[in-house]
């Protein structure tokens, strides 16, 4: 590369990260009028359960009147559930019935009771889109659309419009680090490795195990039968971490090394005292949920007013054999969120703990032979006390080919975008009005900021 290309590149660079600058300035000048509207007893957590492949939750969340179901089994093909198989939710909701995956009895009784909502036909959107704008090309559409990498990077982040380094969960964690800072541990923890949602310029996640007492730490720390051993591993791995360093590479590393093994000890020691007395099923997803719980529990330990958690169910790209795999993968979802929720009024924060769904998109409502293939617009669960429960909010889709939001093998336009669904959280979350632009750059595509709630599913 020659000089004028270097420079070119150099130039083109600083233009593209200046609003993220600008965003991140923003942040770190408003996080200090953030941390003077907590009192010492507030506290929230978000917890995202990402269904990583693509849900296909058209058969999550299905019409179940006459005429509706008959339209839906019509363009579904041998993809349509049994309607007489469907769990009913109580209400009539714009105007029509419907009913839920036949394995998600526990998320049924949590809709009828209030305790969960449907936010209907989401997705990522650069800005409203019609069909005509869409057919004749005239749209701006997301990166990648249809592509797994990307859409599972905008869900993550809402910034669909270009490929970005930073989630909104960790542009959340810049704004609010200040008031979670007394331990050491991250606000945003992971039960599913590093991700891009709780990344933020400022913030990383703290990643946690399902089972045990969570923390990932060297085999030394770990409890073992031979403690004279132990101590002595502690000891060297001690003494190199202390060591100086004249390459700057490794004075960060082994920084970062003391830090992350002090944070496991801290946090380990904050949650092996808490037990949970609601039974978790065996399964990975689940235990993830009871291992969130018990972060829960030890949040005065841990110093945390505000907390997000990032658990990730994988698989969900069901080319072949959908409704065996899906009805498979459904029963586990609706367990581990009936299991969570009743944890959580247990530990009487049922209305400070929201969940909420996310996904790469929904999948073709027509069949491909034996699957589905990737969409677009899909529909989502939100959990929780503080979420106005038992009702739909958005405008569930009609199902027929050739509709006026079918862009082809029903592939959906949304007519919610991420940024209103996200916004929605994050305003319940405690952020300010004034603030939402700087977390969610494209949100005033969508909707005039400072008037109101986004959706209306929180109750504040």
């Amino acid at each position: 590369m020659n000089r004028r290309q270097f420079l070119g590149q150099l130039s083109c660079a600083a233009v593209t990260a200046t609003p993220v600058l600008s965003t991140i300035l923003n942040l770190q000048m408003t996080n200090a009028a953030v941390q003077a509207q907590h009192t010492e007893e507030d506290y929230k957590a978000l917890v995202c359960f990402f269904f990583a492949g693509g849900n296909d939750s058209f058969n999550m969340v299905v019409p179940s009147g006459l005429d509706e179901y008959t339209q839906y089994a019509q363009t579904r093909s041998n993809m349509a559930l049994a309607q007489n198989t469907l769990l009913n939710l109580n209400g009539i909701h714009q105007g029509r019935n419907f009913g839920l995956h036949p394995g998600m009895t526990g998320l049924q009784q949590l809709f009828n009771t209030g305790k969960a909502a449907i936010v209907s036909n989401v997705g990522t959107l650069v800005e409203p889109v019609t069909l005509s704008r869409f057919e004749s090309g005239q749209a701006k559409l997301p990166q990648g659309l249809f592509s797994h990498a990307d859409q599972i990077m905008h869900w993550q982040t809402s910034v669909p419009d270009q490929r970005a380094a930073l989630g909104w969960g960790g542009r959340l964690a810049d704004l609010l680090h200040p008031d979670n800072q007394a331990s050491g541990i991250s606000m945003n923890i992971s039960l599913s490795g590093t991700n891009r949602f709780q990344t933020g310029a400022q913030s990383v996640s703290y990643e946690i195990e399902p089972r045990g007492n969570g923390a990932i730490t060297l085999a030394p720390y770990l409890n073992g039968e031979e403690p004279i051993l132990a101590s002595l591993g502690q000891t060297a791995i001690h003494s190199m971490m202390d060591a100086e360093y004249s390459n700057l590479f490794q004075k960060s590393f082994a920084r970062k090394n003391r830090d992350a093994l002090g944070a496991a000890q801290t946090f380990s020691t904050a949650v092996a005292g808490k037990t949970i007395q609601t039974v978790f099923s065996a399964n990975d997803i689940s235990q993830s949920f009871h291992m969130i719980a018990r972060t829960i529990a030890a949040r005065q330990e841990l110093g945390l007013k505000r907390q997000t958690f990032f658990v990730l169910f994988g698989g969900f790209d069901h080319h072949d054999e959908l409704l065996k795999s899906h009805g498979a993968m459904m029963p586990v979802v609706s367990q581990a969120l009936t299991e969570f929720d009743a944890a959580m009024t247990e530990l009487g924060v049922h209305d400070k703990v929201t969940t909420f769904t996310a996904s790469d998109f929904a999948r073709t409502l027509t069949s491909n032979g034996k699957g589905t293939d990737h969409a677009w617009g899909s529909n989502q669960i939100v959990m929780g006390g503080a979420v106005k429960g038992g009702q739909f909010y958005g405008s569930y889709p009609e199902l027929a080919l050739g509709s006026n939001l079918d862009t082809g093998r029903g592939r959906l336009i949304p007519t919610l975008s991420t940024d209103e669904y996200f916004a929605e959280l994050a305003r319940w979350f405690g952020v300010a009005d004034a603030d939402l632009g700087n977390v969610f750059p494209n949100l005033d595509r969508f909707f005039t900021i400072g008037s109101g709630a986004p959706i209306g599913f929180m109750k504040s």
